[in-house]
């Protein structure tokens, strides 16, 4: 690996606080992927009513959280996360993971590339789509099916993790259309809105703010799916520790070394850390090397994830530390219980190490006698 990536610390450090236009007028700026009435829209405003923003309570956002910060919408989590990095906004807000899909590439590509930025608090949205068409078309566009000889397909467009969750209402409703990939849902909306396409798959709040008449809502091929969102920041200390948390990091590993991967992931495993995801992205620097991408339950102030952390960074030839953060609660509206039998019940603990760690400690300055 060569040094554009740069070599961070294993563990965080302080930085300044953030100096952003909002945070001067105590209003916070958030970056998001826009255009407006996206899914992270949805997610930035969700963590505004949670009182999960950084010097926002929950108590001052009311029925009203686009007055509590200023939204900024931008066309890609790289662009989200770059007005981060350059003080043009305070927080960020991107997707990680889809139930669906899994995760993002974009956003994981975007948190390694550039200065080290930290997840401060994670959240999942229940993803249902409306499909939208311009007023009037609705009758046109659900013909019979079959196009006129000669007439174009429809234009069906939506953004590429979106298709992949309506493909088969799409292929047994709109066989004919042709697919038209966009930077987001709302993009697709505002592409239908503009003549630029003919029907889109977006959130139900976007075809309202675009003025497109709905032909089909709660559409999802999987009838439970969520995708989970970050709050991001410049690095700051770690949210503190609640007992219930996740730890990100992404790292390579030593390429030319036989079993590397193997050797950094036993980092985590001989301590009894549970690894609840890993993904890898191609480093662009050369063919067959990695950026994992790797998630933990724990938090870095957990004596065992500090030593799995540790041994990680001793075991990487490349490390990033995203940041440790609370476990997502149950949406809105959606049963604690029932989202453990959809997504599975992830243990939130972590082994105590603190009694080996005193007996390593009784060992090395034996001033009582512990008969062991």
């Amino acid at each position: 690996m060569s040094h554009r990536l740069g070599y961070p610390p294993a563990l965080p450090t302080p930085v300044m606080q953030p100096t952003s236009i909002g945070a001067m007028s105590n209003t916070p700026t958030i970056a998001f992927l826009g255009p407006r009435g996206t899914f992270t829209e949805q997610a930035a405003l969700e963590f505004l009513r949670a009182g999960q923003v950084p010097g926002v309570p929950a108590s001052s956002v009311g029925t009203d959280p686009e007055s509590a910060a200023t939204l900024e919408p931008r066309t890609s989590p790289a662009e989200a996360l770059g007005a981060l990095r350059e003080g043009q906004a305070d927080y960020a807000v991107i997707a990680l993971e889809s139930s669906v899909d899994g995760p993002v590439a974009q956003a994981e590509d975007a948190l390694v590339t550039g200065d080290r930025v930290q997840i401060l608090a994670e959240l999942l949205v229940p993803i249902r789509f409306a499909i939208g068409v311009r007023a009037g078309e609705a009758e046109r566009l659900q013909g019979s099916g079959a196009a006129a000889v000669g007439a174009e397909a429809p234009v069906f467009s939506t953004h590429p993790v979106a298709e992949a969750q309506v493909r088969g209402w799409v292929a047994e409703n709109l066989p004919e259309v042709q697919f038209s990939p966009a930077p987001s849902n709302a993009a697709a909306a505002q592409a239908v809105a503009e003549g630029r396409a003919d029907i889109c798959a977006a959130p139900l709040r976007a075809l309202e703010i675009y003025g497109l008449e709905a032909i089909a809502t709660d559409v999802a091929d999987v009838a439970e799916a969520f995708t989970r969102f970050a709050l991001v920041s410049r690095p700051v200390p770690p949210a503190p520790r609640t007992g219930h948390d996740r730890t990100g990091v992404a790292f390579t590993a030593q390429h030319d070394r036989p079993g590397s991967l193997i050797y950094a992931l036993q980092q985590l495993s001989l301590r009894g850390v549970n690894l609840t995801r890993i993904s890898s992205r191609p480093t662009r620097e050369l063919l067959g090397t990695y950026v994992f991408h790797i998630e933990m339950i724990g938090h870095i102030e957990d004596s065992a994830v500090a030593a799995a952390l540790q041994g990680l960074q001793r075991e990487s030839s490349w490390i990033r530390y995203l940041g440790s953060w609370p476990l997502a609660t149950a949406p809105r509206g959606v049963d604690e219980e029932h989202l453990v039998k959809i997504l599975g019940n992830v243990t939130s603990e972590t082994p105590d190490e603190g009694p080996s760690e005193r007996w390593l400690a009784d060992m090395m300055n034996p001033a009582e006698d512990h008969r062991a």
